[in-house]
């Protein structure tokens, strides 16, 4: 049995029927790629034992169903029970599509079925991924600073991904460099000491107001502090978070005679913000930077670009895909990504836990906006096992603390573009887990703490 849960990069298929197969590896390939491990359920139970031929002649066969085809290799998973079979999908560059016609992603632990317009998005976000590397004019090797490298390989080495070769097989390896060893956009951007040479868009700008209005304190053009941060992806983060940290009031509370501090924002929630901010945002738009506007009542971070692919607002907890993969990649390595794919709902439960709001998501064409709200209710912190939910039953929650009852009606309004048959499911789900008590029926119905 594996202890990981079925996920965004991790699939379990309980025998080796080729549909099912072609499916996942066409839904990988066309997000971030992962993991297929065959013969477990759903659960990580053991099902049936699938062996290395039959293993063989399925992926074959599932291969012949995708188009194009989708590469993969062979990876072998150790199990107390023994060794499994697994296939690693690596994120293609192509859009891949079963020979029917159908495209499909992960969506949580299932793989879901695009729409036309979704196919569109996706096959257009596909063609920028190249961006991250094409080699940067005027760039050479020696733009790319040692002692940072050396921060990554020593950090890198720390999760477990030692240096296997050399650092120049690596560079190419992870997109750095090209086989001449030319820096590309990727190298400069995680590796150069000022990448904004090449790319002033890459740094951040820090504005503090002393309202809740991007005004002076006598309601005029002005500002109470304004910072700009450069330095190399890792190094923007950190400074970033250092001067949003210094302006953040920070108390503190005693929980059996322990000291804890208490920030205006939860840690995770704005560093996570942050990250997502400097990874996925769209480096081929110049002439803007990230924004990172604090007023009195919220903080703002503004990443230029819109959401790439399929993605939206509704589901960015359940579904990811990302603009910048060996970006993204990088600071995984780097550590400044816990896990891939997990951090908004993660967001989403430190702000509900600590007596937020939760955060609030905004996608224009040009722009992707995250604001967190300061303000804290302490009647309102929610306990530990809404970590188990999704955004909408967070949502729901969160409703039912402020106003005591929800209704099925009440629950469409907070989710209007979610379908009727999925909202009921979620609240099935909380009264099953004996989070919500169902009272009343049919038209009467309403749902309470329980």
């Amino acid at each position: 049995m594996l202890n990981k849960k079925p996920g965004q990069r991790l699939a379990y298929l309980p025998s080796a029927e080729i549909g099912p197969l072609a499916e996942c590896l066409v839904a990988l390939a066309n997000g971030d790629g992962g993991l297929i491990v065959m013969g477990l359920n759903d659960r990580g139970r053991p099902t049936e034992t699938i062996w290395e031929e039959e293993a063989e002649g399925a992926l074959r066969e599932a291969a012949r169903r995708c188009r194009p085809p989708v590469p993969s290799e062979w990876q072998p998973v150790e199990t107390r029970q023994g060794m499994l079979v697994g296939i690693n999908v690596p994120r293609s560059t192509d859009l891949h599509t079963l020979d029917d016609g159908r495209v499909f992603i992960r969506s949580g632990s299932l793989n879901r079925l695009l729409t036309g317009e979704e196919v569109r998005s996706l096959a257009t976000s596909k063609n920028t991924a190249e961006y991250e590397i094409e080699t940067v004019p005027g760039a050479r090797r020696e733009d790319l600073d040692p002692d940072i490298l050396r921060d990554y390989l020593d950090r890198r080495e720390r999760r477990g991904a030692a240096l296997v070769g050399s650092t120049e097989e690596l560079l190419f390896e992870i997109g750095a460099t090209d086989r001449e060893g030319t820096p590309t956009t990727t190298g400069i951007l995680l590796f150069c000491r000022n990448p904004q040479i090449f790319f002033p868009q890459s740094g951040i700008v820090f504005v503090k107001f002393p309202g809740t209005e991007p005004r002076g304190e006598d309601g005029g053009i002005g500002y109470g502090r304004r910072d700009e941060i450069s330095g190399p992806l890792a190094r923007v983060v950190e400074r970033a978070w250092n001067v949003i940290y210094e302006e953040m009031r920070v108390g503190a509370t005693v929980d059996k005679l322990e000291r804890k501090e208490l920030t205006e924002y939860p840690r995770f929630a704005v560093r996570e913000a942050l990250v997502n901010a400097v990874a996925h945002r769209d480096y081929r738009i110049r002439g803007r930077r990230i924004e990172i506007r604090m007023y009195t009542n919220r903080l703002e971070i503004i990443s230029p670009g819109g959401l790439p692919g399929y993605m939206t607002v509704d589901n960015l907890v359940e579904e990811h895909f990302s603009r910048n993969p060996r970006l993204v990649n990088g600071l995984f390595q780097w550590g400044y990504i816990e896990e891939l794919g997990l951090g908004i709902d993660q967001m989403i439960e430190e702000m509900v836990q600590g007596g937020h709001e939760p955060p609030t998501f905004n996608a224009a064409p040009h722009a992707f906006t995250v604001t967190l709200h300061n303000k804290r209710d302490e009647r309102t912190i929610a306990p530990k096992w809404t970590g188990s939910m999704n955004e909408r039953q967070t949502r729901a929650l969160t409703f039912v603390r402020e106003n005591g009852s929800i209704t099925n009606r009440e629950y469409k309004k907070l989710c209007s573009n979610v379908s009727t048959e999925t909202l009921r499911l979620d609240l099935v789900d909380l009264v099953t887990r004996n989070i919500l008590l169902k009272i009343g029926s049919k038209k009467g119905t309403y749902y309470i703490l329980k």
